[in-house]
């Protein structure tokens, strides 16, 4: 039983202490870069992620790209490299 224990403090003990390193994998973030590579664009991992507004981000790519994604007026989205 304490073994378990430990292996389940082990296992959670970066979450709890480094929350910011989780951060730009959050379900935005995976939606943002699935966005940016169907709409043909480069991303390999999103590094940062800044909302601009309702359905408006800014997404920083850990390769340096960065985009703004949003929705235009006709109800689609836009991808814009920076």
């Amino acid at each position: 039983m304490n073994s378990r224990f430990l292996a389940l403090a082990l296992a959670t003990t970066p979450v709890v202490c480094c929350p910011a390193a989780f951060a730009a994998e959050d379900a935005v973030g995976k939606d943002l870069k699935a966005t940016i590579v169907l709409q043909g664009h480069a991303c390999d991992q999103i590094a940062a992620t800044q909302r601009n507004g309702d359905s408006d981000y800014t997404a920083s790519c850990k390769d340096g790209n960065r985009y703004h994604v949003y929705v235009n007026a006709q109800g689609r989205v836009v991808v814009d490299k920076l």
